[in-house]
């Protein structure tokens, strides 16, 4: 399971998910396509702590795209159903929308109202959409590059937990990354090391055994363990040893 899904072990049994490269000349927006699909006699609701990545998902009321959502993202799902979605790099819609990514923040639009030529039946298969996708394609923007990187910085370095240090690393202000993310990705740097450092945490949950949450959200850069279980229930919904305890 991808990071940021809750409670892993138990999702592998409702449901299967596969990731899909996308075609080279996607490539550079599009970091996967997704296909979810279930079988269930009974409701199952899975929780997600969200990625600061734009979604367009192909579902049976139509085709959307999701902007990168603050808060937890849940769906339900019963009998049989498929859905497919194109996970973006982050800061990669950025070329396909031509405005700042951050109008679509905690929104659901239309997926041709955005991407002109779209059609809004695409059908729910890779190749379908992919062949849908591929005479849209903009232009390569080189500054998606580097959006990417910064964000990759911070998923793989845990020590990366202020804004000063993103800036520093990469050779600029903070003003212009905080600018730099509003315009690509959709939500600021800080919310994205936050949303990491998250992730990192339920992670650590989902291994079982006990856990010192004190060290924990030293280890993740907070200022005290108050101010990180403000932040874990704000992200996940419930406290820190709550979730833990229901592993």
């Amino acid at each position: 399971m991808s990071p940021g899904v809750l409670d892993p072990t138990t999702a592998r049994t409702k449901f299967d998910l596969r990731k899909i490269p996308p075609a080279p000349a996607l490539a550079p927006f599009v970091e996967y396509y997704w296909q979810v699909s279930w079988d269930l006699a009974e409701e199952f609701t899975q929780r997600v702590v969200p990625h600061p990545n734009v979604h367009l998902v192909v579902e049976p009321d139509g085709t959307w795209v999701y902007g990168v959502l603050h808060g937890l993202f849940r769906r339900t799902l019963v009998g049989r159903g498929h859905v497919l979605g194109v996970r973006f790099h982050a800061g990669g819609f950025r070329p396909w929308l031509g405005r700042r990514v951050s109008v679509l923040t905690d929104e659901r639009f239309a997926a041709a109202d955005l991407v002109p030529g779209l059609a809004p039946d695409v059908a729910p298969e890779v190749d379908a959409l992919e062949a849908a996708l591929l005479p849209l394609c903009p232009p390569v923007d080189p500054v998606v590059a580097e959006v990417r990187a910064m964000v990759a910085a911070i998923g793989d370095d845990r020590g990366l937990t202020r804004v000063d240090d993103l800036a520093d690393r990469f050779g600029r202000t903070v003003r212009s990354v905080q600018r730099l993310f509003n315009e690509y990705v959709g939500v600021g740097p800080k919310w994205v090391i936050r949303r990491y450092r998250m992730h990192e945490a339920a992670a650590r949950a989902d291994e079982g055994g006990a856990v010192d949450w004190a060290r924990l959200a030293a280890d993740l850069g907070f200022s005290d363990q108050a101010h990180f279980s403000r932040e874990f229930r704000s992200a996940v919904g419930i406290s820190p040893a709550r979730y833990a305890a229901g592993r």
